[in-house]
């Protein structure tokens, strides 16, 4: 990878005597750029180009190389492998298009695999470049390195980059490094990731991101990281508009998957383009946000009222301001100032009453973040408060807790805030942006204490009990299991099923029911009748002998009515199980995360409300607790109007064992549900009254 991203030595393979080609960008912008390392042009048709020698062949380069830099046709790309394996390269940057995204696959595989024989990494195809400002090098034919900072992006998108590196300009965001990874044939963001983590030049991760290759494995590199991950995810209306067999299937679409997975990794995320840029300059140059207390200081209380107003919606809502804290900001105010909290010092605020409020706050052990905010006025400098910011933080002798600065005003504003992020501190045109800013400081520091969190997962139990099950209702030609089936294979894994038997006639149910005692719950059973209430097949509550004697026979009739060619088993007498609040479990086997876990609240109103969260399993037993405090139904968990609280840890535990069912199971079960699911008060239980398990398809 060090030969690959940060070579000494770069053949520039295609290289060309053409002002405009790709060919002769690279050249020129390696040149241009200030790159020092060597550079070996190869085009057999020319002799120099840019003062530098050309070479006919990747074979007469006179000594070895580190990487290489394809721009050269596709078809013409796999044959310069053997060349650079003799050369020794570690890495192609290959800008070439035409492989997988044309529909080439089999040409791209056979690429990486010839590469990777001679220990070459391959980046891309289908890229723009490398740009590394630390290495004085623009590999790509981006028109210029881009403002220098000290995070590094990687961007599926090379247009988006190119947009980027220009923008960085305009933006005030500097990047060390920007990275353009095309097809992921061969590297990906989780080699990427990795790298980056160990280069001393990159302080923030930034990626902007379309799909990956293999989801769990960017988990596991984001988990490992200790520098700041920050993600834009495109493309996640589109994910899961499949039709699904069950609930947790049609709810899990790319947004809420790709969420659970990046919580689960400690990357932050952003909204859009703009969040991106905002939450990246922030995380490169300042640190986590280890506590609550967020402190808010300005010269006008409309700026104030605003911080506040995105405190709330940024999950970091603002606290009146201790005693103490507030005593010793009233000496640097008129008395019509407020030390509450935002710290309103007043349109008269100079740069030494900003100054005194800020060092003291800043020092003092209760605050864990700062705002600072100022609106532009007659009486003050921006630059002068701006210098003042800065000269207070540092006096304050703290270096463990973020500051963020938003100037509302004109060019003299503007010119203050420029000054400030070319001195470390992040500085935003409004005070929303400031606050969102900080949030994505808390966020990452939050996140970052639970990836941290020990927990083992549950174990795996009756694994070959449950194949048996499954392998039972392939051999019978069916993709689904049976309701009965599917709580057997629950019981595999520990699941608090209902007793349920299988009744094939009037006699038989009238028998299940008196030995499993009444009342009982009768269902349809049927491969071809997955949804029972659609169909009319459900009857609850039915208390003696006549009653299930009836309620065969309209089930029956109601099932043949929905669908004539069903094929049915028979009708499943269960225990009718006591009330309890209803929750629902399931899962889906995402085609990038693999076995990723639901939650949310049970019944047939889950795909009303869609109030539903997601994990990529395993989940441990504390991983399922914070589950159920994100859905909006938590308050009903947790007990409300009288209601006795529910049976979380229970509840907990049941997710960790369902979560290891899945991925027991990764290779067999595509959807399932356990819904409804009956939570009883706390120390009671819980109860999986349905459950579903549809299969791959093989």
């Amino acid at each position: 990878m060090n030969g690959l991203l940060r070579p000494n030595k770069i053949a520039v393979v295609g290289a060309s005597a053409t002002p405009g080609k790709i060919g002769y960008t690279v050249v020129k912008n390696l040149l241009e750029g200030g790159y020092q390392g060597k550079i070996y042009p190869v085009n057999p048709s020319a002799t120099e180009i840019l003062g530098l020698k050309v070479y006919p062949s990747i074979r007469d380069i006179p000594e070895d190389i580190d990487a290489a830099i394809i721009t050269i046709p596709a078809k013409a790309v796999l044959p310069t492998v053997d060349e650079l394996g003799a050369k020794g390269a570690k890495g192609m940057i290959v800008i070439t298009s035409g492989f997988s995204e044309v529909g080439l696959k089999e040409l791209e595989r056979e690429l990486v695999e010839k590469a990777n024989s001679y220990g070459i990494r391959v980046l891309g195809p289908n890229i723009v470049g490398v740009l590394s400002n630390s290495d004085k090098m623009n590999g790509s034919f981006a028109p210029f390195l881009p403002l220098e900072g000290k995070a590094s992006l990687v961007s599926q998108s090379g247009a988006l980059l190119i947009a980027i590196d220009a923008a960085s300009y305009i933006r005030r965001v500097g990047f060390d490094k920007l990275i353009s990874i095309g097809n992921m044939s061969d590297v990906d963001f989780a080699d990427l990731i990795t790298w980056l983590n160990e280069d001393p030049n990159t302080s923030c991760i930034s990626l902007y991101i379309e799909g990956f290759r293999d989801g769990r494995r960017f988990i596991e590199a984001a988990r490992n990281a200790n520098k700041p991950i920050i993600a834009l995810k495109a493309g996640v209306s589109a994910h899961g508009a499949a039709a699904a067999a069950s609930h947790t299937g049609s709810l899990a679409g790319a947004a809420k998957v790709y969420g659970a997975a990046f919580q689960q990794a400690g990357v932050v995320q952003a909204t859009d383009l703009n969040d991106l840029f905002n939450r990246t300059l922030s995380l490169s140059l300042q640190p986590p946000m280890k506590g609550d207390n967020l402190l808010v200081i300005t010269n006008g209380g409309g700026v104030g009222v605003l911080a506040t107003d995105a405190a709330e919606k940024s999950g970091v809502p603002l606290k009146f301001a201790p005693a103490d804290v507030q005593a010793e900001l009233k000496k640097h105010m008129p008395e019509f100032g407020s030390a509450k909290n935002p710290v309103d010092l007043t349109g008269m605020a100079g740069t030494e009453w900003y100054q005194a409020s800020i060092r003291f706050a800043f020092a003092h052990p209760w605050v864990d973040g700062l705002v600072v905010l100022y609106c532009e006025t007659a009486m003050t400098d921006p630059l002068e408060i701006a210098k003042g910011i800065k000269k207070a933080i540092v006096d304050s002798g703290v270096t463990d807790k973020p500051v963020t600065v938003s100037f509302v005003g004109g060019e003299r504003s503007e010119e203050a805030m420029r000054w400030l992020v070319e001195n470390g501190i992040p500085a935003y045109g409004a005070p929303d942006l400031a606050v969102n800013a900080i949030a994505a400081l808390r966020e990452y520091a939050r996140m970052k204490e639970i990836v941290r969190e020990e927990a083992m997962p549950c174990l795996a139990q009756d694994r070959e009990r449950a194949l048996k099950i499954i392998n039972k209702a392939r051999s019978e030609g069916r993709d689904s299991l049976t309701e009965i089936e599917a709580k057997e294979v629950f019981e595999c894994y520990g699941l608090p099923v209902t007793p349920t038997r299988l009744a094939r006639n009037e006699d038989e149910a009238v028998a299940l029911a008196r030995e499993i005692g009444y009342p009982v719950v009768m269902k349809i059973v049927s491969p071809d009748i997955l949804h029972k209430s659609d169909a009319g097949g459900v009857r609850v509550n039915i208390k003696d002998d006549a009653g299930v004697r009836e309620a065969f026979k309209t089930i029956m009739k109601n099932a043949k009515e929905y669908k004539a060619t069903a094929n049915i088993h028979g009708i499943a007498v269960q225990e009718m199980a006591p009330w309890g609040t209803e929750v629902i479990l399931g899962s889906v086997n995402d085609p990038t995360f693999g076995p990723t876990m639901m939650f949310g609240l049970g019944g047939i109103f889950v795909e009303v409300l869609k109030d539903v969260t997601f994990r990529v399993a395993p989940v441990t037993s504390s991983q399922a607790l914070r589950m159920l405090d994100e859905i909006r139904g938590a308050p009903i968990i947790a007990g409300v109007r009288g209601e006795a609280p529910r049976d979380r840890q229970a509840l907990a535990d049941v997710i960790c064992q369902y979560s290891t069912m899945i991925l027991d199971l990764a290779d067999e079960v595509s959807e399932s549900d356990a819904n409804p699911v009956l939570v009883y008060e706390s120390g009671k239980g819980l109860k999986v009254v349905d459950a579903r398990i549809i299969l791959k398809k093989k």
